[in-house]
């Protein structure tokens, strides 16, 4: 009996692995499947008062990822936070893969029905190609393209300003972010202004320095593998332990907010780290700063 129950225990052994294996396997495909809604309320001293209370859902790095048939689930996660606006920063396809036919318009067409919808490039647009033509698709979808540009946004008798970038791998001869920002002064003097950059990295020397009051950015996937006390593992330039992967930061006086992200690029995944759909509240008051997810 005893020699009997030695054979069973290689079996045994194999079977519990295999388990683990699919049960890691599920937890892995979960982690990058289902998304997350974080909510975000930094708050500012110079907001105008018909802003306050603003609900702005900041969506990046698609990466030509479905979330269910004609991404029905993000724009029901999106139709649930009852926003104000909509921020797209960037990535909304991939240079490594080919978008699913009707992919933009789609998803355009998805968001711009919920509220008012604001876009900027990132580096896969430029790298996959055609993006005047991308750009076209979401402008007859009702987006904003903000390609160095900049718009008043109106609430409650108050305005604002949004300026959004090109990103860097865009045209050698575009416009430079100083140019958008200086124009920006040279228009309305000194407004509140949100400044829509692909590039969190870009922030601490750059984007910070251009006297927005809130920068939003994508790009760096909450840094793909999240663990306890770190600001992400991995990069996407692949550098370990990077900073301004998630969240909010606060430097030269502008505040940046750099989103998750919802898709992956090539052969990366997350871990610890589910596709987001980033809620930004603005608040008015002393500069800090909350977060809360469900």
């Amino acid at each position: 009996m005893a020699k009997h129950s030695k054979k069973r225990r290689p079996l045994r052994t194999a079977l519990r692995l295999l388990a683990a294996a699919l049960l890691a396997a599920l937890f892995v495909h979960w982690d990058n499947t289902a998304i997350q809604t974080a909510w975000f309320e930094p708050v500012f001293s110079g907001l105008p008062a018909g802003f306050d209370g603003c609900r702005i859902v900041v969506l990046g790095d698609l990466h030509s990822a479905w979330f269910g048939r004609g991404n029905e689930r993000l724009t029901d996660a999106v139709r649930e936070a009852e926003p104000d606006y909509i921020f797209l920063v960037g990535d909304l396809v991939d240079a490594f893969r080919e978008a699913p036919e009707g992919y933009a318009e789609t998803t355009a067409a998805g968001l711009a029905d919920i509220a008012p919808v604001y876009y900027v490039t990132g580096n896969h647009e430029w790298a996959a190609g055609d993006v005047p033509e991308l750009k076209e698709t979401l402008e007859a979808r009702g987006v904003t393209v903000l390609d160095n540009r900049f718009v008043t946004l109106e609430r409650n008798g108050d305005a604002i300003v949004l300026a959004g970038i090109d990103d860097p791998n865009g045209y050698a001869d575009q416009k430079p972010p100083e140019t958008v920002a200086a124009e920006v002064c040279a228009q309305y003097g000194d407004p509140f202004w949100i400044l829509l950059a692909h590039r969190n990295n870009l922030f601490p020397h750059r984007y910070s320095l251009l006297g927005a009051d809130l920068v939003v950015s994508g790009h760096g996937h909450g840094g793909l593998v999240r663990l306890p006390f770190t600001d992400g593992l991995v990069s996407t330039e692949r550098t370990l332990f990077p900073s301004y992967t998630a969240g909010l930061y606060e430097k030269n006086g502008s505040v940046l907010f750099v989103t998750r992200g919802l898709g992956n690029s090539g052969r990366t995944f997350r871990l610890f780290n589910r596709p987001e759909a980033a809620v930004v509240t603005l608040k008015s008051g002393e500069l800090e700063s909350g977060e809360s997810e469900s």
